[in-house]
């Protein structure tokens, strides 16, 4: 087993996290999902030093697993710009080829899903309601803008959650979240 794999989840498990096999992909494992009001399990540092990693192995990118296996990361961001404001309207996923993203903007409560569309370039992510932009964000790494997949469904209480999928413009490098920032309300 790759020894940053072996610290990531020696890490996991003495946190007290819950790693779970995602699927359909057989050999994957992820977190679940966040919650809101959810506080670390820890409440200060954890001593790894007997693990003799540095802060170079934890960039260095994520091997290939046999048997196309795969390593996800997940977790939740604030679509708010608002200081002290965790709505944990972005859900996030990541391989090392893709990361994907359920939206659910407050902001966008009442809009029908059938109007929303989504446009990519290689550093930026914009949302649109009956084409005008209502929503942007600086991504926290490149992508290519030509493998943008998104899906918009009418989600409980009027609010649409619109699930993004990109592609990595560099493979194996991590993002560690989808928003860099988010613009001057919420548009760029």
């Amino acid at each position: 087993m790759h020894p940053l794999l072996a610290a990531l989840l020696a890490l996991a498990s003495s946190c007290g996290a819950l790693v779970v096999p995602l699927q359909p992909r057989v050999g994957s494992f992820r977190l679940p999902p966040c919650s809101r009001g959810h506080r670390p399990l820890l409440s200060g540092p954890l001593d790894v030093s007997d693990l003799g990693l540095t802060m170079d192995d934890l960039e260095t990118p994520l091997p290939d697993l046999a048997g196309g296996s795969s390593i996800a990361t997940s977790g939740c961001e604030s679509t708010s710009r608002l200081p002290g404001s965790d709505d944990s309207g972005c859900r996030w996923e990541e391989t090392a080829e893709r990361i994907e993203a359920r939206l659910s903007i407050p902001g966008l409560r009442g809009q029908p899903a059938a109007a929303m569309g989504v446009e990519v370039t290689s550093a930026t992510a914009t949302i649109t309601a009956f084409g005008r932009v209502v929503w942007s964000c600086v991504l926290r790494g490149a992508c290519v803008p030509d493998t943008l997949t998104f899906s918009a469904e009418d989600g409980t209480g009027m609010l649409p959650e619109i699930s993004i999928s990109i592609g990595k413009a560099e493979p194996g490098k991590r993002w560690g979240g989808l928003i860099a920032s988010i613009g001057e309300d919420s548009i760029l």
